[in-house]
């Protein structure tokens, strides 16, 4: 690979993966449009674009995300000595209520937990999502309708809840968004922002949300693809080509992230939506 081409990829990896316009559907249009080497024949490659985004949410959460580890722990502890559960005194004589003892990291823990499970339902069609790459026109109209979905989202009606009153059914429901939201064409941070705002959550938490979210599904994809990591070593002339890449996916990412997040308190993802339409537009009519 030409370092050239793995900057290209970096920088595709970063923006798409983060912004809400489809990190999937992007590179399977720039294959198809410009003839270039598919990156899921360069399993290795993959890996490293996505270690790059990865590092990139860990950097800007890290705040955020590091208090999560000891919560999990604890989380464990409480469920073992079934302490997960605490009586909460009922009012005028009521019966107590039983209510989940958890911090508020505890509950983010539990939140990601059930949000990621839905990811286990993709394995029911990951063939069919894989072979959407091939066809980029239908990859253009996803992404037409990824616009309406964010057009859609800036016009809901925002409730505002933050992490204390958000429910754990809300995170299944932004769960549920996500794993239809494997599709190419359809970004994961789009679908999962407008899922957790049409569960009425606050847009800087919907966010927040989100990116930590792509945790999991970002370390979830990267393991399934270790054996075809094995079966297919770096060529050495690879080597620099492949950490340039990653590096730039890093770079890339953190930007495309702190430029979503001021967005989002500032303005609206209208923006993006014009953008899907044109780019989906485009790609329907010449691809």
């Amino acid at each position: 690979m030409e370092w050239y081409m793995a900057i290209l990829y970096g920088i595709i990896q970063g923006l798409a993966e983060f912004l809400p316009i489809s990190s999937s559907g992007h590179l399977a249009l720039f294959q198809s449009l410009f003839s270039l080497e598919s990156t899921d024949s360069l399993f290795t490659f993959n890996i490293f674009l996505h270690i790059g985004t990865l590092a990139a949410v860990f950097v800007v959460y890290r705040k955020d995300i590091f208090p999560l580890v000891p919560a999990f722990f604890s989380l464990c502890g409480k469920l073992f000595k079934g302490r997960l559960m605490t009586a909460e005194a009922g009012e005028d004589g009521e019966a107590p209520r039983r209510r989940l003892n958890l911090t508020d990291n505890e509950k983010l823990v539990v939140m990601v937990v059930i949000a990621t499970l839905p990811l286990l339902l993709t394995f029911l069609y990951k063939d069919y999502v894989e072979m959407l790459n091939a066809y980029p026109k239908i990859i253009g109209g996803i992404l037409i309708f990824n616009g309406a979905v964010l057009f859609v989202s800036d016009r809901l009606a925002k409730i505002g809840k933050g992490l204390g009153e958000a429910k754990l059914s809300d995170s299944l429901a932004v769960g549920l968004l996500q794993a239809v939201a494997v599709v190419p064409g359809l970004s994961r941070s789009g679908t999962t922002i407008t899922a957790g705002l049409l569960r009425g959550f606050d847009r800087s938490f919907a966010v927040k949300f989100s990116f930590i979210l792509s945790i999991p599904s970002i370390l979830g994809a990267s393991v399934l693809e270790i054996p075809e990591v094995i079966a297919n070593p770096i060529p050495s002339s690879d080597v620099l080509p492949y950490i340039l890449g990653m590096v730039t996916a890093a770079a890339v990412g953190f930007a495309a992230m702190k430029l979503l997040m001021l967005i989002s308190k500032k303005s609206n993802f209208t923006v993006f939506a014009y953008y899907c339409w044109i780019v989906g537009a485009i790609a329907v009519i010449f691809a």
